[in-house]
């Protein structure tokens, strides 16, 4: 049984203040936190409504009921299980031959989904602007389904980092080159910008090319693509090209 205290704790985890606070983050679903072992995170704990259904040899396992579950998760359909973990101390980036690099994207199911991407398309760090939103929030490390894992996702002045990196800063815009014609190079950073306004001026003067994804549609009334849709289509023909 859980106590009031440990049920107020594991609520205000929803929150970036408290998840820094306590030092932890809720990984929710069997599928998921079977993810875990083989990653660098450490599990603090786990509550479930049916502890057989997980052999985490060491892991303290909590027997608690379906009520219990409902106060603790942050899903509308709660998942058998809640992994309580560690956060991880911040690591130094180290440039890869190819990175995203998101800045200031807020929408969390965005972010979950380009974690999915990376992880898909075996690219293994991320770079987040200060402001992009925590990679810890509930809802991003539901929509990653478990790539978060896997990939490396490091918080920096982006100003800082886009100036000194060795990567060409690739960016996308209306009137860049036709992605499909576009010659990747070796070593890149490829950016995605807010969902509303795009990447910052500072950001855009540290380009050193530019890409669009041409509209083949006849409708104007499409204005532009999701972000995490533009970085799905622009990575499948960058690793298409090498081809």
């Amino acid at each position: 049984m859980l106590t009031a205290h440990t049920i107020k704790i594991l609520q205000s985890l929803d929150k970036k203040k408290f998840r820094q606070k306590y030092n932890l983050f809720l990984v929710e679903g069997n599928k998921i936190i079977s993810e875990l072992p083989n990653s660098n995170f450490k599990i603090k704990e786990i509550l479930s409504t049916d502890p057989h259904k997980l052999d985490f040899p060491g892991i303290m396992m909590t027997h608690i009921s379906e009520n219990e579950l409902k106060k603790v998760s942050f899903l509308k359909t709660p998942k058998d299980s809640i992994a309580v973990c560690h956060i991880e101390p911040e690591k130094k980036i180290t440039d890869q031959n190819i990175q995203l690099v998101l800045d200031g994207i807020q929408d969390p199911g965005n972010l979950g989904t380009i974690i999915r991407l990376a992880d898909w398309f075996g690219i293994e760090q991320i770079i987040c602007s200060e402001d992009t939103v925590d990679f810890y929030n509930p809802k991003v490390i539901q929509a990653s389904m478990g790539s978060f894992t896997r990939v490396n996702i490091v918080y920096c002045d982006l100003v800082e980092y886009l100036s000194e990196t060795d990567n060409i800063n690739i960016g996308t815009d209306m009137d860049g080159e036709n992605i499909y014609q576009f010659e990747k190079p070796h070593k890149l950073n490829l950016i995605l910008g807010n969902e509303g306004n795009g990447m910052r001026p500072e950001t855009e003067k540290l380009l050193h090319k530019s890409i669009s994804i041409p509209r083949f549609g006849k409708s104007q009334s499409t204005e532009s693509l999701n972000v995490s849709m533009a970085a799905g289509i622009i990575l499948g023909q960058l690793f298409a090209s090498e081809k």
